[in-house]
């Protein structure tokens, strides 16, 4: 009886561990462009990692190891490879804001590549072992 007693405090002491261990931020990241699409608004930035951001040295460098916006070619354009969009990335209170040397061009695909709010995995992928070695990026096609 004792014995029964211990392994199920002891699993249910682990298992209280895997879930506070996990982020209570439940918001998906939301990728998209301003109002006026002359920029890339993202929200919904986990708030650790925002503060984190927030007090980095160098941020516009550690920015762009987060963030790559790309131009996509068109469907007809097979040959043209996707190309960099070059632009300054910036806070605006809870938002990170990406705004580009050139305006974006009506019409035009933008891949969004970001490691914002990646994890390794949550508390039912660390349950069912399907925790991997590396993050994957967030990607997201945007239309201008």
């Amino acid at each position: 009886m004792v014995k029964i007693f211990v392994k199920a405090s002891m699993a249910l002491c682990a298992i209280s561990c895997v879930f506070a261990c996990t982020s209570t931020n439940s918001k998906p990241l939301l990728i998209g462009f301003s109002a006026d699409s002359s920029a890339v608004v993202f929200k919904n930035i986990d708030p650790a990692g925002l503060l984190q951001l927030k007090n980095a040295p160098a941020a516009d460098s550690v920015f762009h190891d987060l963030i790559s916006v790309l131009e996509t070619p068109s469907e007809k354009d097979t040959a043209i490879k996707e190309m960099p969009v070059n632009g300054r990335v910036s806070i605006d209170g809870e938002e990170l804001v990406f705004v580009p040397e050139k305006p974006f061009v009506k019409g035009r695909d933008y891949l969004i590549i970001t490691y914002l709010n990646v994890r390794f995995g949550n508390a039912e992928d660390i349950m069912k072992g399907k925790v991997n070695y590396s993050v994957k990026p967030l990607q997201k096609l945007l239309t201008r």
